[in-house]
C-alpha cells in the first residue's frame, strides 16, 4: 500500500507496491480494507431498508425496491467510468511514470465532470417516464418518485467519491476509502434514525441521509489525495489532451456500457416483478438489499485484482498475473462458501429486520425473500468466479471482453425473466439473476484463458509491452 508520509518524505517512492511478494498475501491485504469498507457501505443500505420497512411499512419498502435498478443504473455508469479511468492510473503508477500519472488524473477529472452533469440532467428528465415504464404500482409511485429525485440530484457527489476512491485504489491504497466508508456509514445510520424516525420525513429522509453521507466520504478521499506528494497537481498538468481522453474513454465507456446493459436487464426483471404485487416486490427488495452482503467480498477481490494485474502489467511482470488469478480464485471460492453457509443458517432471521410484524403481507413477503436468498446463496461461487476473471481482464486494459460478458448477462437475465415465470410461476423469476452470472462466466472464462495465452506468447517472444492488445 502507498504510505502518504513516505510519499511526502522520500524522493523516489516505491512504485512496485503490488509487483513483489506473495500474490496471496497482496490480494488479501489489499482486499480486506476494501471488504471492510464495503461491509460498512452495505450496513447503511441495510439500515436504510430496515428503517423504511419497519417504520414506514411494506408499501414504502416496495416503493424503494420498485425503482432500485434505476438508481443502480446511474451508480453503475459512474462506477464504470471511474474504474475504467483507474486502469490507466494503475498502469502508469506501476511503471513509475509520475508526470503521466498526474495527466491521466486531470483528464479523468475533466471527463468525470462532463459525465456527472449529463447524467444528472438526463436522469432527472427521464425519472417519471422510467417509473411508468417499469409498471410501478400506482399506490407506491409517488413515494418512488420522491426518493429518486433526491438521489439523482446527488449524482455529481457520487461521481466525485467514485473517482477519488478509484485514484487511491489505483495507487494501492485501500485504507483511506475504507475510512471514508466508515464515516459515511455511521453518518448515514445516524441521519436515517433522525430524519425518518425523528423528523418523520419518510423515504425522502432516507435519501437525504444517503446523499449527505456520500458528500462526507467524497470530501475525505479528496482531502487525502491532496496530501500525496506524487499527486500534487501543477498548472501544466491541467491540460486536456484529446488522445489521452480518447484512451480513457476506451477504458471507461465499455465498463459504463457493461453496467448499463446489466441495469437495463435488471429493470426488465423489475418490470415483471412489479406485476406480482406489493408483497412480492417487498420480498424481492429485502433480499436484493442483502445482495450487496453476498457480493461484498467478490467486489473487494475484484478491485484488488484490477490494481494487481494493472500494476504488474505496467511493471512487465507478466508471470505474476496468472499466479495472482489462481490465488484469487481459491480465496474467492472459500469466501463464497462461508458466506453462503451463514445466509442459509441465519438469512431468515436477518430478513425479518426489514418487515413489520403484522402477520399478513409482511409474512408473505418474508417467505418470498428467504426463498430467493436460498437460491442466490447456493449459487454464490458462480458470482465470485465472475468477479475475479472479469477484473483481471479489465486490469490488463481489455474492457471489451468484459463488456461482452455484460451483454451475456443481459440476454440470460431478461430471457429467464420473460420465459421462466410462464413455466414455474412467480418463483421462476428468482433464477434470472443466477443464470445471468452463469452467462457472464461462459464468456469470461474463455476470455481470460485467451488473454493469458497472448501474454505468455509475448513473454516467450521476449517482447516488452505496457498494455495488452484488445
Amino acid at each position: 500500500m502507498i504510505n502518504e508520509r513516505q510519499c511526502t518524505q522520500e524522493k523516489k517512492p516505491d512504485f512496485n507496491v503490488q509487483t513483489k511478494g506473495s500474490p496471496w498475501r497482496i490480494l488479501l491485504l489489499f482486499s480486506l480494507p476494501l471488504m471492510a469498507g464495503n461491509i460498512f457501505q452495505q450496513m447503511y443500505t441495510v439500515v436504510d431498508t430496515a428503517v423504511v420497512g419497519k417504520v414506514l411499512g411494506v408499501e414504502a419498502l416496495a416503493a424503494l425496491g420498485a425503482v432500485d435498478w434505476l438508481n443502480w443504473l446511474t451508480l453503475g455508469v459512474t462506477q464504470g467510468f471511474a474504474q475504467g479511468f483507474s486502469i490507466l492510473m494503475a498502469q502508469k503508477f506501476g511503471a513509475g511514470e509520475q508526470e503521466r500519472l498526474r495527466r491521466v488524473i486531470t483528464n479523468s477529472i475533466f471527463l468525470a465532470l462532463l459525465c456527472a452533469a449529463g447524467l444528472t440532467v438526463l436522469s432527472e428528465a427521464a425519472a417519471g417516464w422510467a417509473i411508468s415504464l417499469l409498471k410501478t404500482p400506482e399506490e407506491i409511485r409517488p413515494i418512488s418518485m420522491s426518493y429518486l429525485r433526491i438521489l439523482f440530484g446527488g449524482l455529481p457527489v457520487v461521481m466525485a467519491y467514485n473517482l477519488a476512491a478509484a485514484i487511491l485504489r489505483a495507487l494501492g491504497n485501500g485504507r483511506k476509502p475504507l475510512i471514508a466508508m466508515v464515516i459515511a456509514s455511521l453518518t448515514n445510520i445516524g441521519l436515517d434514525l433522525l430524519f425518518v424516525m425523528g423528523f418523520h420525513w419518510g423515504v425522502q429522509g432516507a435519501a437525504a441521509a444517503t446523499l449527505i453521507a456520500q458528500c462526507l466520504s467524497a470530501a475525505y478521499c479528496i482531502w487525502h489525495i491532496r496530501r500525496i506528494s506524487v499527486l500534487q497537481l501543477k498548472r501544466e498538468d491541467w491540460k486536456a489532451e484529446g488522445k489521452l481522453c480518447g484512451t480513457l474513454l476506451k477504458l471507461g465507456l465499455p465498463m459504463a456500457f457493461q453496467n448499463t446493459v446489466i441495469s437495463v436487464g435488471g429493470m426488465i426483471v423489475q418490470m415483471i416483478v412489479n406485476g406480482f404485487g406489493v408483497a412480492f416486490i417487498a420480498g424481492m427488495t429485502a433480499t436484493n438489499k442483502l445482495y450487496g452482503i453476498l457480493e461484498v467480498a467478490a467486489t473487494s477481490y475484484g478491485y484488488a485484482m484490477v490494481t494487481y494485474s494493472g500494476q504488474n502489467l505496467g511493471a512487465g511482470k507478466l508471470r505474476r498475473i496468472s499466479e495472482g488469478v489462481r490465488a484469487g480464485l481459491v480465496i474467492a471460492m472459500l469466501t463464497s462458501v462461508a458466506i453462503a453457509a451463514v445466509m442459509l443458517g441465519f438469512g431468515r432471521w436477518i430478513l425479518a429486520w426489514f418487515m413489520q410484524e403484522d402477520g399478513g403481507t409482511s409474512a408473505r413477503a418474508l417467505d418470498i425473500a428467504y426463498h430467493y436468498l436460498v437460491v442466490m446463496s447456493i449459487c454464490l461461487p458462480i458470482l465470485y468466479i465472475l468477479h475475479i476473471t472479469r477484473s483481471c481482464i479489465q486490469g490488463l486494459g481489455n474492457t471489451v471482453l468484459p463488456m461482452a460478458s455484460g451483454v451475456a448477462e443481459f440476454v440470460m437475465r431478461t430471457g429467464a425473466a420473460l420465459l421462466l415465470p410462464a413455466a414455474f410461476g412467480q418463483d421462476g423469476i428468482m433464477y434470472a439473476e443466477v443464470l445471468a452470472w452463469l452467462g457472464a462466466d461462459l464468456i469470461l472464462i474463455p476470455s481470460y484463458l485467451y488473454v493469458i495465452k497472448r501474454l505468455k506468447r509475448i513473454e516467450l517472444q521476449g517482447a516488452e509491452t505496457g498494455t495488452i492488445p484488445a
